[in-house]
């Protein structure tokens, strides 16, 4: 019972700092008023937490005395609201081979405003486009592939590129770390951004573009309906290095020779308003 306990503990004060609830182990044991080298102790093993310990801990950071003593829900009591909400979601849709492998279902542009009301539609997914990749991170968890438009995410992602995503789970999404790249399924349609998770702060993300031109948008949590993290993408094949170097080169060559055509007329236009100077003080003398 008693390393039970040291271990979930020690899992709370990760989870606490992962998400970003103290700053370093001296911070957290300054807030419970217990000496750093007590916390320290107990994380390496050398020492036993103790009830006043947990008990200082659950009132200072909000941990959940169920998980703390019997280990059940999450770790923070402001995560079972969120649990329960989502056990009623609708289950994720998925395609998968006959031998139960999953498929990364394709969904191309011209198919994601029907995506959002039927993404829970196994029908509607099956007659998407989907297949496999050999790379072993692909064999587990869910994985899909969007088309990307538009400019917003210029110069990390371009127009016509593709990007594979693995899902987020709904009780995952207040940890969704910021800056990273996510497709994000809303009410009214689907977007790829960069997200500012304020989920804890007062329930919304902020979707970002790359592109400076597009400011962010605060979104409200509540119209979010799925979120997919951006893993990899997929770009057009534009030729070998050697052959992009030839070509521009060429551009190079075709610019310098421009130049100087430009710079040989201005040259002639210098000599001919020089000439026509000359001439003009000549009439001029001529005439006093």
């Amino acid at each position: 019972m008693q390393n039970q306990l040291n271990e979930r503990f020690k899992q709370s004060l990760n989870h606490l700092k992962t998400n970003g609830y103290f700053p370093s182990v001296r911070q957290f044991s300054k807030t419970i008023e217990v000496h750093p080298q007590c916390i320290s102790d107990i994380t390496t093993g050398k020492r036993e937490v103790n009830l006043d310990i947990l008990n200082k801990a659950i009132q200072a950071y909000d941990l959940n005395p169920e998980y703390i003593f019997f280990g059940e829900g999450p770790i923070l009591k402001s995560e079972i609201n969120q649990v329960e909400e989502n056990i009623d979601s609708p289950i994720l849709a998925v395609v998968t081979e006959q031998s139960g492998r999953e498929l990364i279902v394709h969904v191309p542009y011209a198919a994601q405003a029907g995506y959002i009301d039927q993404m829970h539609d196994q029908e509607y997914l099956g007659e998407l486009p989907s297949f496999s990749l050999p790379d072993a991170r692909f064999q587990y968890g869910t994985h899909r592939c969007f088309d990307v438009a538009g400019d917003s995410m210029e110069p990390v992602l371009f127009n016509g590129e593709q990007v594979i995503c693995e899902f987020v789970e709904p009780d995952a999404w207040q940890n969704i770390k910021s800056n990273y790249v996510y497709v994000v399924a809303t009410t009214s349609g689907l977007v790829v951004k960069r997200i500012e998770n304020r989920i804890k702060s007062d329930g919304s993300i902020i979707l970002r573009s790359d592109n400076s031109f597009y400011e962010g948008v605060s979104l409200d949590i509540a119209q979010v309906k799925e979120i997919w993290r951006v893993t990899y993408k997929l770009s057009p094949f534009l030729g070998s290095p050697s052959n992009l170097r030839n070509g521009l080169n060429q551009e190079m060559d075709s610019l310098r020779n421009t130049i100087a055509g430009q710079g040989e007329m201005i040259q002639s236009l210098n000599s001919t308003i020089e000439k026509l100077l000359r001439q003009s003080r000549k009439e001029v003398y001529s005439a006093r």
